[in-house]
């Protein structure tokens, strides 16, 4: 009965986030305010239905997504019947989900996307979701960046997120990625073991990692991008999605992002029922994990451009030499219906 009981409050708080929030999805992420909710109805009502009711998501073990999991009811109300979401193992599983076209939709970091661009998968960046994430922990040996020269730094693998992000923050500071770096490879449980012996000298960690380690008391944190800039400034998780999806589905496409986008806000302003949402359903096992997570991380979409992450990103792959285009001073757009939600 408990639990019931609370599945209805997390509804009904859900309901009336989704009625008061931001209906439109633009890629510039306006930092207008949104539209009052009498209007915002009445173009919502308005619009076509999707023209599939079938949306397909990805699901991986890490809570920074929970704007895409507590979506699952705002989905249905948009008049998806059939929500589904896929298991996998890790963020280097999204893309190749996406690009197959066995996902429709996800979130996933900003920097592995532009890869996945430039090497030709059919993918679509449509908007940002939330900064932060990455947190860089060490031994007392690494103090900043810099400190990681001539350093043992473990990765889940070398196409991994963390990598990319690696990449880009050494790019950032002047080291050279593929000399100064001593990079291995083990799974997250062992490389905080690693850590808290000595024999690595860092790791970047990913939520619910950093929770556990604090906790833990292992190593410290050298960097947040949650916090310290440039990183704090740009998006870490976008939303992307399979081009044909996009393509043949407009409307369901403006539709999902209209509903995650409402989750998002949700999370911002109800962090306790989200987290709460989230070991309700499996996933995750920690409540104050969870709400360590969903508070900490700025949800607020609006306040930053998804245009300036993608240049961002670009340029420091690009120092890299991960990515060979040159940025362009601007970035095509998303196809018509997916980039706008009026």
């Amino acid at each position: 009965m408990e639990i019931i009981q609370s599945r209805r409050r997390f509804l009904a708080g859900l309901s009336a986030a989704g009625a008061a929030s931001l209906v439109g999805v633009q890629q510039s992420l306006p930092s207008e305010p949104p539209p009052e909710t009498t209007s915002v109805r009445r173009r919502a009502a308005a619009e076509p239905p999707p023209e599939t009711t079938r949306i397909r998501l990805v699901r991986i073990p890490s809570i920074c997504q929970a704007p895409q999991y507590v979506a699952e009811e705002l989905l249905r109300s948009e008049g998806f019947t059939e929500v589904h979401y896929l298991q996998k193992e890790g963020t280097a599983d999204i893309a190749p989900a996406l690009a197959s076209g066995e996902a429709d939709l996800s979130a996933h970091f900003a920097a592995p996307l532009l890869l996945s661009l430039e090497a030709g998968d059919p993918i679509v960046i449509l908007a940002g979701l939330h900064v932060g994430c990455f947190e860089l922990f060490g031994t007392d040996r690494i103090q900043s960046i810099r400190d990681l020269k001539g350093k043992t730094v473990a990765v889940p693998a070398l196409d991994s997120s963390r990598y990319v992000f690696l990449a880009a923050m050494t790019a950032y500071v002047g080291l050279d990625l593929h000399k100064d770096i001593h990079f291995v490879t083990h799974p997250g449980p062992e490389s905080i073991r690693l850590l808290s012996e000595g024999k690595i000298d860092a790791y970047l960690g990913f939520p619910p990692e950093p929770q556990e380690m604090r906790d833990r008391q292992i190593g410290h944190v050298v960097i947040s991008s949650t916090v310290d800039r440039p990183w704090s400034q740009y998006f870490c998780c976008m939303l992307a999605g399979n081009r044909e999806f996009v393509r043949t589905y407009p409307v369901a496409t403006k539709r999902a992002l209209r509903a995650i986008l409402k989750a998002a806000d949700f999370c911002a302003s109800e962090p306790e029922q989200s987290a709460q949402y989230l070991v309700e359903q499996g996933y995750t096992r920690r409540y104050d994990h969870a709400l360590q997570v969903i508070k900490g991380l700025p949800y607020g979409w609006r306040e930053y451009s998804a245009e300036d992450t993608l240049r961002f990103y670009a340029l420091r792959l690009h120092e890299v030499g991960m990515l060979k285009s040159t940025p362009r001073s601007s970035w095509p757009k998303a196809p018509t219906g997916a980039s706008s939600a009026n």
